[in-house]
């Protein structure tokens, strides 16, 4: 096993704080090579869904790193019957999160459907995920989603399925599956960046009071996707140049977020297909805590005069 740290979820099991996803960009591109490289450089918890088309891929990286399955921590995910994504993807930095919808051309799995879909997700990857998620409130028929969540709680009830979560729900789609729920989620993997932190508060106050970790994807947004970087630049950038100086090693805005992230209590998702960068992953991956609390809640108050996000609900 590597020395990277994991978070303990609420049904007992634990979580390693960073994974490599293979949903976007070149790691989409590449799935087999990029996972090959995290792992190969100690990274131990790969991010996959049925929409990615990567579970057969992810699969076979598992099964030829000869590294043994239970120290691999695998995410997957559940999605519509066929997916139609635009060719934009970006929302506006004014969308609130909990006025998200679905994607245009998207059809709901029906209900009886439910099993048939986790057991090829299974099948695409030779093994049972360690964790499994509902990937946005709109996989359900509309006004089913309670129902849903007792077909994925059945599911984990019989060994079918082990860990489960939702991703991309808003504080009413949590309210719905809460009331009565045997296994609660334990995780919510959604858009987690200090650019999202006023808009997320709602959704955030509900997981802390349910135990429900956080589970960040693009949290590297405000560095890569927002046009200047916006205030939050210039102080990561300070931060870094202290990190470079107390470390002797190479600190970039990155790793700053990233430290960050761990420093929130939240799963970071950040995906790469180059191999240098996978590599520089794994290395921030097994960093100790060197934000000091101060650098903490500096990025924290200036992210909230901020509302940026960048991504639809995928």
């Amino acid at each position: 096993m590597t020395d990277i740290l994991s978070f303990k979820l609420l049904d007992g099991t634990s979580i390693p704080w960073l994974a490599c996803g293979n949903g976007s960009g070149q790691a989409n591109k590449v799935p087999v090579e990029g996972g090959m490289q995290a792992l190969a450089n100690g990274i131990r918890h790969i991010d996959t869904a049925q929409i990615y088309g990567t579970e057969e891929a992810t699969g076979q990286v598992v099964a030829a790193s000869g590294i043994p399955k239970d120290e691999i921590y695998v995410t997957s995910k559940r999605t519509y019957v066929a997916l139609s994504l635009p060719p934009d993807r970006v929302l506006t930095a004014g969308s609130p999160y909990n006025t998200v919808s679905a994607l245009p051309n998207d059809q709901p799995v029906p209900l009886d459907q439910v099993r048939a879909s986790v057991e090829e997700s299974v099948r695409r990857l030779g093994f049972v995920p360690d964790l499994f998620l509902v990937h946005n409130p709109f996989v359900a028929p509309p006004g089913q989603l309670k129902a849903l969540w007792k077909i994925f709680e059945e599911l984990k009830s019989e060994g079918k399925l082990k860990s489960i979560g939702v991703s991309n729900f808003r504080p009413q789609d949590l309210e719905a599956i809460l009331e009565d729920a045997k296994f609660k989620p334990v995780v919510n993997q959604i858009e987690y960046h200090p650019y999202t932190l006023t808009h997320l508060q709602p959704v955030l106050e509900l997981q802390a009071k349910h135990g429900i970790l956080t589970e960040s994807y693009g949290p590297l947004t405000p560095i890569l996707r927002h046009a200047t970087g916006g205030p939050l630049k210039p102080v990561l950038e300070r931060i870094a140049e202290r990190l470079i100086k107390v470390t002797g090693k190479t600190v970039d805005l990155a790793t700053v977020l990233l430290l960050w992230t761990r420093a929130q209590g939240a799963v970071a998702v950040t995906a790469s297909g180059n191999a240098d960068r996978i590599k520089a992953l794994a290395d921030v991956s097994r960093l100790p805590d060197l934000l000091e609390p101060g650098e903490v809640e500096e990025i924290t108050r200036v992210g909230k005069t901020v509302h940026f996000r960048h991504y639809v609900c995928v």
